[in-house]
């Protein structure tokens, strides 16, 4: 018999400080998996919880730079470790300037300004403070639920593990389950420190790259730990039209750029060779996810996407989260 895992209002809360996130959670558990919990949560934070419940979160975060002062212990001490990267690359100044740029934030928007700080440096926080700052109310107020969101993620990974280091139950995991489960947050917080968007133009052409311009890793969320072994193809749009098109057969259109594995810590191999500027046009990533999964319902996942002149001196991360029945991407960089 697979194990449950039982949470209170309390954990759900230092996970999420909306406390109807926390009841609406509570009421749906128990949780056989970690990936079943992430379902409901995603699926009762953006459709269950109000407005007044999205500000009820948002306030429960310190400031980035500051203590935390929520009486949630957990929580508190979450936010410490979650901005330990910010706090041990800022100085007097930077510290100074994020501040400032909080007070203006909070004051257009009513609320502070929230990032999943995980694994970021205080210049990466401020640069990203500094666009968003630009953005309308309404749009500002959807990407800090979306950061909400991550950092929901994050921070249930590692309630997940805390149950299972606490539990001598063995039935439903390998006894390694407890090392998965935090290497899903080391990779998941790869994701989110590489999410934050490309650098300002003149910043990037002074850069001399450390990888090439396209990496991948692929994440199996239903395992909680990284997909190793999996077949990964690289190609990019050379077809007679100048993009391929929706409903139109593409056959020769596409010419291998370069093939890997992913490793055990589910990252591919080189797929491009090191270059400073990419070549713009149509990019397909594909992964061989029916070998991987083979009772799953995906043969295989291909990804298409596009790289404009004005982006090849960025770098474009395009990660998967895979399980047998799911999965999705995003556009690091």
């Amino acid at each position: 018999m697979a194990a449950s895992y039982d949470f209170g209002e309390e954990e759900f809360q230092a996970c999420c400080g909306s406390s109807k996130f926390a009841r609406e959670m509570v009421s749906v558990s128990p949780f056989f998996s970690l990936e079943q919990a992430v379902d409901a949560a995603r699926r009762i934070w953006f459709n269950q919880v109000d407005v007044n419940g999205w500000l009820e979160a948002f306030s429960a975060h310190p400031q980035i730079g500051q203590a935390s002062k929520s009486s949630n212990q957990t929580s508190a001490q979450w936010s410490k470790g979650e901005q330990s990267t910010a706090l041990a690359t800022a100085t007097g100044s930077s510290l100074q300037e994020l501040a400032e740029w909080n007070i203006q934030y909070q004051k257009k928007f009513g609320f502070i300004f929230l990032i999943c700080a995980s694994g970021r440096s205080t210049d990466e926080i401020l640069a990203e403070l500094k666009k968003r700052y630009s953005n309308r109310p309404i749009v500002e107020f959807e990407i800090a639920a979306q950061e909400q969101m991550k950092i929901t993620e994050l921070r249930l990974a590692k309630l997940f593990s805390t149950k299972q280091n606490a539990s001598s139950t063995k039935e439903s995991y390998p006894p390694a389950f407890a090392r998965k489960v935090e290497d899903r947050v080391s990779i998941i917080g790869g994701h989110l420190s590489t999410a934050s968007g490309a650098s300002t133009g003149k910043t990037l052409q002074t850069l001399t790259r450390t990888r090439p311009p396209i990496t991948t890793h692929v994440l199996d969320v239903a395992r909680g730990s990284p997909a190793a072994g999996i077949d990964v193809r690289l190609e990019r749009w050379i077809g007679t039209q100048p993009r391929p098109l929706f409903g139109e057969v593409d056959v020769g259109g596409w010419a291998l750029e370069g093939s890997s594995a992913t490793d055990k810590d589910g990252r591919s191999g080189q797929l491009l060779s090191m270059i400073e500027a990419i070549n713009p046009g149509i990019y397909r990533i594909s992964f061989n996810t029916g070998k991987y999964f083979p009772a799953g319902f995906f043969p295989y996942v291909s990804i298409v996407f596009e790289i404009r002149e004005s982006q090849k001196l960025e770098h474009f991360h395009v990660p998967l989260l895979l399980s047998p029945f799911s999965f999705s991407t995003y556009r690091g960089s």
